[in-house]
């Protein structure tokens, strides 16, 4: 299974937040504007204010195409959009009475979501910057200007506490419009960081279930290399004893059933070797038939299994296109159904035109909760004698193939073992 990048895909996804949060600001900025203009009849200096809005609506545009590309983005780049909107933020307070703006509360809201998204040293950089942006605006800025014409009379009936009264409410504003970003924007933030930990942790763990594989499959390869000696001494063995005139009848069925084993075992050493050393062994058989011979293949080596097999699927059954190591991890699983249940199986396979699906039915204990928890991890065993790697290794197998494995206990009695698999693509 394969991830994103999840520092790429959470930079994306915080860039993307911060687009979305630019345009709603630059929607509130032309409402401020408009209601300057048309209710207040306020005379502004329109147009470096309506620049700084063009500016902003240009820059939304190119960060919109920016996402579009596979590059990562990070802190820095997220850096310089915040400061992009406190520049712009800083302007629009400049032309409209500085610090004495209720708005300027705003400059805590670049502040907070650096220090959702960024790092330490970023954070701080941030909180100097629009600290120094508020101190500056104590000093210069433009003055509102007070209504005149036909509301001039109300300016000089105008208390000073309806004055205070209107900068009360543009605090309020304020509040509103921090309080809904802090709700919505930081919170979607922080649950982008746990996402991308929780990614993290996937590809982490993935990372030391493929080095315990690789490391397998290395001793693996060199117990293969050594063991070939060895079993062609015991065939020789077996040979000489089957034609010893001083051997007992009744030894010959049981020598003919430990070559048979002897012979098997080399087999697949065989096709291990010859697997790593190449890679093109895939072949391409109908579903039924591969499972045919997965069954004969597996009979040989446990010749007291005893089973029953049915089928159920159109005519004539789909193409499969399988490496040896699919039928190596369902052999495991079918060793696993054995062992919990000597006495016999129930394998039914069944097919459509994209995928196979096989039940291995075993009438053993089944399995507990316990066990459910940590079965399929590697080294665990319910085993008295097992080395807990038939299972891990079937189930590693059929993943990275792009298929799936599942043990459920059945309510009477045994465990069931269903292994899903896709025909289209498959390896």
């Amino acid at each position: 299974m394969t991830y994103l990048s999840p520092p790429s895909q959470t930079g994306h996804s915080h860039l993307r937040r911060l687009i979305l949060l630019r345009s709603i600001s630059i929607a509130g900025q032309l409402a401020v504007l408009a209601l300057a203009w048309h209710v207040l009849e306020w005379k502004l200096q329109w147009l470096p204010m309506l620049a700084t809005i063009a500016v902003e609506i240009l820059i939304n545009i190119g960060s919109t195409w920016r996402l579009r590309r596979d590059n990562p983005v990070n802190n820095g780049e997220l850096f310089i959009q915040l400061c992009i909107d406190v520049a712009a933020l800083s302007v629009l307070l400049y032309y409209s009475g500085g610090s004495t703006n209720p708005f300027i509360s705003l400059y805590l809201l670049s502040l907070i979501i650096a220090a959702a998204t960024l790092s330490r040293a970023w954070t701080w950089l941030m909180a100097i910057l629009t600290t120094a942006c508020y101190s500056v605006l104590m000093k210069f800025y433009v003055p509102l200007p007070m209504p005149e014409g036909e509301h001039a009379h109300m300016h000089h009936a105008m208390q000073s506490d309806d004055i205070f009264s209107i900068h009360v409410i543009g605090m309020w504003f304020g509040f509103v419009i921090s309080a809904v970003v802090i709700a919505w924007f930081v919170v979607k933030m922080a649950s982008a960081v746990r996402e991308r930990d929780e990614a993290l942790a996937r590809i982490r763990e993935e990372t030391l279930r493929n080095e315990r594989i690789v490391e397998l499959g290395m001793q693996a390869a060199g117990a293969a290399h050594e063991m070939g000696t060895p079993l062609s001494t015991m065939l020789v063995v077996i040979g000489e004893l089957q034609h010893d005139t001083q051997a007992l009848p009744e030894w010959q069925g049981s020598l003919t059933l430990l070559e048979g084993q002897v012979r098997g075992c080399k087999r697949i050493l065989d096709k291990m070797l010859a697997s790593a050393q190449d890679k093109t062994l895939a072949q391409t058989d109908s579903v039924e038939q591969f499972m045919l011979d997965t069954l004969d293949e597996w009979q040989l080596l446990r010749p007291t299994a005893q089973y029953d097999y049915h089928t159920s699927g159109a005519q004539p059954a789909p193409q499969l296109r399988f490496e040896p190591t699919l039928r190596a991890a369902l052999m495991n699983l079918l060793n696993n159904a054995a062992d919990a249940s000597p006495q016999k199986i129930d394998i039914h396979m069944r097919w459509s035109d994209d995928s196979f699906t096989l039940e291995i039915r075993d009438y053993g204990d089944g399995v507990s909760a316990d066990a459910a928890m940590r079965i399929g991890k590697a080294f665990f065993t319910t085993k008295q004698e097992g080395r807990g790697l038939g299972l891990f290794l079937a189930n590693t197998t059929l993943e990275r193939l792009g298929g799936k494995v599942r043990l459920v206990n059945r309510s009477g009695g045994g465990a069931t073992t269903e292994v899903s698999f896709p025909l289209a693509g498959s390896a």
